[in-house]
């Protein structure tokens, strides 16, 4: 496996050298700032939903990664969901960040901004709104850091048009190729959780000192179901493809959960951690007790922490980053982590996008884990112990993975700059 994530990650940075000198040689958009005399004003299109840490996270790592590369660019955020406190979590930390949230402010938004950048998501997620400003506005757009493993006709006609598509995983890059899209670059470009940095150490440090975990003395795991039940998080009745997912989780809840509990286990009896069991959707702290922690040995569980509240990405990046690293079952908490430096091992199944395969693009390969595959799950117990036993290897293993992370950020965003009309 490690041979052919080097060989991917080769082509990946061949691909990018053609990409960086495209972009050197594309004009500026219409109205661009450059023309205007003036810094680029960039419309984002972000903010998805709020009952997941991971889909509130892509939000300020995209703003982060652009006030950094960018820092003389006007930044306006049109947002699908900021409720639950995230709308109050952006704007302490981004006080400078334009929001177009009225009609009146989209159209503002639509007026003067030179360039619309569609966010990272689990698709072509703002399909419908990118068309709107590509019919009212005729201006430029680009897609940052996307998962795709179908497209219709109208959505390849708009993706055909942007100046450029960010794939999150060599798989969707690989799909858009077959499909022949006609989007004049197209690259592998990370999840923009990966600039996630937001931090409410005092949260956490109070959390962590009440439930008796010590600074990197613990590791967080994370379950998950296999598919997200929303019809609970949204206390909506259930329809016909509702209860086929609901049968299709109790079957295989079992299957997926008992080998993070072996993990657990091991961890706790052969080293002196503990683990913390937390949520990244708020439908895991239930699922978390009931397959993971319920099920514990005594002597294992009184080394074991379960979250039984949902928190925001601050406070959660703030856990993470006292940790030792993090297992389980989901996406993005992994993806904030090692952003910040933290360890991360990711367990995937059939059920969910391809969006886990980016480990194997950023050098993480050994840290992935197909659940549907008995030969992958064997390794699991070993490599999770290796985060405690091998400190030295981890580090080095993932200081190369975020190296090609913030490389690819800064070229990415040299081609964010370059369309959108720098100065």
């Amino acid at each position: 496996m490690e041979n052919t994530t080097l060989v991917s990650r080769r082509q990946i940075l061949r691909d990018t050298s053609l990409g960086l000198v495209v972009a050197t040689l594309w004009p500026a958009g219409r109205l661009s700032g450059a023309e205007r005399g003036r810094p680029p004003r960039i419309l984002v299109k972000s903010s998805w939903q709020t009952v997941n840490i991971g889909d509130i996270g892509h939000t300020p790592g995209i703003i982060r990664l652009l006030n950094e590369y960018l820092p003389d660019a006007q930044i306006t955020l049109w947002p699908n969901d900021v409720r639950d406190g995230v709308e109050e979590l952006l704007r302490r930390n981004f006080p400078k960040l334009q929001w177009a949230q009225s009609a009146e402010e989209v159209r503002h938004a639509f007026a003067e901004s030179d360039f619309l950048l569609h966010g990272s998501g689990a698709s072509f997620v703002a399909e419908k709104h990118v068309a709107r400003w590509h019919k009212e506005t005729g201006k430029p757009y680009g897609i940052y850091g996307i998962t795709l493993s179908s497209v219709s006709n109208d959505a390849r006609e708009l993706l055909n048009n942007a100046r450029f598509i960010f794939f999150r995983d060599s798989d969707s890059l690989a799909f858009a190729k077959d499909q022949k899209f006609t989007c004049p670059l197209m690259e592998f470009g990370p999840d923009a959780a990966f600039g996630v940095n937001l931090r409410n150490d005092e949260a956490a440090i109070a959390f962590l000192k009440a439930r008796g975990l010590e600074e990197g003395r613990f590791l967080c795991v994370i379950p998950r179901l296999r598919y997200t039940p929303y019809w609970k998080i949204r206390n909506k009745q259930m329809t016909a493809e509702d209860q086929r997912k609901h049968a299709r989780n109790e079957g295989m809840k079992e299957h997926d959960h008992a080998p993070l509990r072996e993990a657990i286990v091991a961890v706790t009896r052969q080293s002196d951690m503990k683990v913390l069991v937390c949520p990244e959707d708020q439908s895991q702290m239930a699922i978390g007790k009931q397959m993971l922690v319920d099920l514990l040995p005594d002597d294992v569980k009184a080394k074991v922490v379960w979250r039984d509240t949902y928190w925001l990405t601050d406070e959660a990046v703030s856990t993470y980053t006292r940790s030792a690293g993090l297992f389980g079952l989901e996406m993005h908490s992994p993806i904030m982590c090692v952003g910040n430096g933290v360890p991360a091992i990711v367990c995937r199944f059939k059920e969910q996008t391809t969006k886990g395969l980016m480990w194997r693009d950023i050098g993480l390969g050994d840290w992935l884990f197909d659940m549907d595959e008995p030969s992958e799950v064997a390794r699991l117990v070993p490599t999770v112990l290796s985060l405690v036993r091998d400190p030295g290897g981890t580090k080095a293993k993932l200081a190369k993975a975020q190296e090609f992370v913030h490389r690819r950020q800064a070229q990415t965003m040299a081609i964010v700059a370059r369309s959108s009309g720098p100065t």
